[in-house]
């Protein structure tokens, strides 16, 4: 029995021998694969290599490879470009949206502040001429709201008859807005009683006359004499044009003190309007030098080709500029000489009419 017993044990040592011999040659083949791919991944470098240093290029350039591979990666890269410059674009806007919310928020720790009251204005002042009419999405992409705070708004907009919608997707203003904007003109002296000497002057010259204040780095029209349309864009009480290229707000910076037109022209986005368009704060501050030793502005086609203007100061009892006076009149059919000789006397005898309403 012992010997049965060994006899079995012997053949089962035998049996695990020539089962590891067996599973050997599979190990060794697995090391085979792996030395094989090693061995390949290198010849596949060795290849990349040469090609990339390929003979007459120095090293310096790397040669695409043809075929339909080739195509599928430089589209790839064509796609990634597009992906960076839609992503920079997103990211430009973010910037000009976020401006209008981070004013607000940086009035969050003013008690006195009423954050909702600020949102509504913002709301309101996303409508402009060229977008009339605004979705919920648009407007919360220009002010940088929130889609619920800027619905809010404009239900409270539309309750108090400020604003409507015809589809509950497209919003306008109504023209009870205009009440707000009325508040500020029959508050204001010189706006309410300027319109019979503007439209007086209007007519001796012919031309399109108006008046207009400072408001941060902008000229905000108050009062206005339309004879002719000589601009591509159709101006009139509350319209909005910057300040720097323009002969009213040249006007009225000329009349700013040295730290607060250096604050002004810190805040200014110079910008190219016209190849005439002068965009030196330096040279800026030369023809302001000049604006305040004449008295007057003229400013040559800068805002607009073929639109020359010019402007008087309107200033109060203490001698401070408060507004500005001007004429526009078209490059071709009146001349500088025009301007200074025949329209600056008349000019000047209105601003002088018109200082005497707001002393």
């Amino acid at each position: 029995m012992l010997t049965a017993f060994s006899g079995a044990n012997s053949r089962r040592q035998v049996q695990k021998r020539l089962d590891s011999k067996e599973q050997a040659p599979k190990r060794l083949d697995s090391k085979q694969r792996v030395a094989s791919n090693s061995e390949a991944k290198q010849q596949a470098a060795n290849r990349d290599g040469s090609k990339q240093a390929a003979p007459g290029t120095d090293g310096l350039k790397q040669q695409i490879p043809e075929g339909p591979g080739s195509k599928q990666q430089t589209a790839g890269g064509s796609a990634s470009n597009q992906q960076i410059s839609s992503n920079a674009v997103s990211n430009g806007a973010a910037v000009i949206s976020s401006a209008v919310s981070g004013q607000i928020d940086a009035h969050g720790g003013d008690p006195n502040f009423m954050t909702s009251l600020a949102r509504g204005l913002a709301v309101i002042q996303a409508f402009s001429q060229r977008q009339r009419e605004l979705t919920v999405s648009q407007i919360s992409a220009k002010t940088g709201f929130s889609r619920a705070a800027v619905r809010r708004c404009l239900y409270t907009l539309a309750q108090l008859g400020f604003a409507a919608t015809d589809d509950s997707r497209h919003f306008h203003l109504r023209p009870r807005i205009l009440a707000l904007g009325h508040s500020y003109i029959s508050s204001m002296p010189l706006a309410a009683r300027a319109q019979p000497i503007l439209e007086n002057v209007s007519h001796l010259l012919h031309e399109s006359c108006s008046i207009a204040a400072l408001d941060k780095t902008d000229i905000i029209y108050i009062a206005r004499a339309n004879v002719t349309r000589i601009m591509s864009i159709d101006l009139g009480v509350g319209s909005r044009l910057p300040a720097f290229c323009t002969s009213m707000g040249r006007v009225l910076m000329a009349d700013l003190p040295g730290e607060k037109l250096d604050e002004f022209l810190g805040r200014v986005e110079f910008k190219h309007y016209t190849e005439r368009t002068v965009v030196s704060a330096e040279k800026l501050r030369q023809i302001l030098r000049l604006v305040q030793r004449n008295g007057y502005c003229i400013v040559d086609q800068e805002l607009e080709s073929g639109l020359r203007s010019m402007a008087v100061p309107i200033r109060d009892s203490a001698g401070r500029v408060v507004a500005a006076l001007n004429v526009g009149a078209h490059a071709q059919r009146i001349s500088i000489q025009e301007l200074q000789n025949r329209f600056l006397p008349q000019l000047k005898a209105a601003a002088q009419e018109l200082s005497l309403i707001v002393r």
